[in-house]
């Protein structure tokens, strides 16, 4: 005769072992979808795209009337470099890395001498699937602290969206009152632009 704890243990085992068949094929399914972004980023490595302002541009937005840049500089298998360059101005990076969990986007945002700014390496982690060609970054809790620091008060609800198809690369700010494009034409490289501050 089986043991009552017999059965409870292989009741439990039994669930577990659903639990995981349950989960692992969602989890495979989500890595495939933020892989494939990735990838489709990364075979870009060593180009640059003109962009232009598509919506939200503005006379004092500090791009407007600019030559928009982004570079795809840097590349290993869990980590993207794209240095965003506005006319003279070479602060701007994006990090793009590979988690357990999805992507995390963040801002390296450096003065001429190469220092960190104050406000820099914000951003957030995806949180959904997205597609292969859209990932959303919603703000992460550390991002919102460093803005609330420094004034920023208006920025603890930005998403960030990135999207990309055969002819085109879209980055994308959206929160309250604010909705931000930059589109680049990925048809087209041009001519690589100078080293981002603060990188080599």
């Amino acid at each position: 005769m089986v043991k009552t704890s017999s059965l409870r243990g292989l009741f439990t085992s039994a669930l577990i072992g659903s639990a995981v068949l349950m989960i692992a094929p969602s989890h495979a399914a989500n890595s495939v979808q933020h892989q494939q972004f990735f990838e489709s980023i990364a075979k870009l490595c060593g180009k640059a795209f003109a962009g232009k302002i598509t919506a939200g541009g503005s006379e004092d937005d500090g791009f407007s009337g600019k030559a928009l840049i982004m570079h795809v500089r840097e590349c290993s298998e869990t980590q993207l470099k794209v240095p965003f360059h506005v006319g003279d101005d070479h602060s701007r990076t994006w990090v793009i890395t590979q988690t357990d969990t999805g992507l995390r986007l963040k801002h390296d945002h450096r003065h001429k001498d190469g220092y960190e700014d104050k406000v820099t390496m914000y951003g957030g982690d995806t949180r959904d699937v997205g597609t292969a060609n859209m990932q959303s970054f919603p703000v992460d809790d550390e991002s919102i602290v460093n803005f609330k620091q420094n004034g920023l008060d208006q920025s603890v609800t930005n998403v960030w969206q990135m999207m990309i198809e055969a002819h085109t690369f879209t980055y994308r700010l959206k929160r309250e009152n604010r909705d931000f494009r930059v589109e680049f034409d990925l048809t087209k490289p041009v001519a690589l632009p100078p080293v981002p501050w603060g990188h080599e």
